[in-house]
């Protein structure tokens, strides 16, 4: 199940990764956080919910999708496990601020010029039961639509979530 994130402000949105598409990116991403508590937080509750009908609940996100995920672990009710890829945001002072409540694995790229390597060891430092991957690729490393792929580095962490999922979604 995907949520639309962004359906609060616009709705049906569908961006890809050129210069205006990630431009368009940025002006929603700031349009949702500028939205009054909970925000989009209740769409991801409600999703979660719905989905844990079915059991055990593990969420995944990237960039943006990366920092609503580390929200979500910390605040979303009914989740077992929570997959962060480059959060953009999530290794801020405010973000590590926050206390997750399920298991999380978080992957990162060392030559991510958004997220500095700093601030992800600042990030397992305040949580060494978060399991924080570091990646010698830049961000977008997992996404085969970016010059920024990295196949080796997205097989990888891909193979980590999964035996993450394997162990906390059983």
């Amino acid at each position: 199940m995907a949520p639309q994130t962004f359906a609060r402000v616009e709705k049906d949105v569908d961006l890809g990764y050129t210069g205006p598409d990630m431009q368009e990116g940025v002006r929603l991403k700031a349009a949702v956080e500028a939205l009054p508590a909970p925000g989009v937080m209740q769409d991801l509750q409600a999703a979660v919910t719905y989905a844990a009908q079915a059991g055990k609940v593990g969420i995944v996100g990237y960039c943006y999708g990366g920092l609503l995920v580390w929200r979500a672990a910390a605040q979303v009710q009914g989740l077992s496990a929570a997959a962060e890829y480059y959060g953009g945001g999530a290794t801020t002072e405010a973000e590590i601020a926050r206390e997750p409540q399920v298991p999380v694995i978080a992957h990162f790229g060392d030559k991510d010029g958004h997220i500095s390597v700093d601030s992800v060891e600042a990030l397992k430092a305040a949580h060494p039961e978060v399991t924080v991957h570091r990646y010698d690729a830049d961000h977008g490393f997992n996404c085969d639509q970016r010059g920024s792929y990295d196949a080796a580095a997205a097989k990888l962490a891909l193979e980590r979530t999964l035996a993450f999922f394997e162990k906390h979604l059983r």
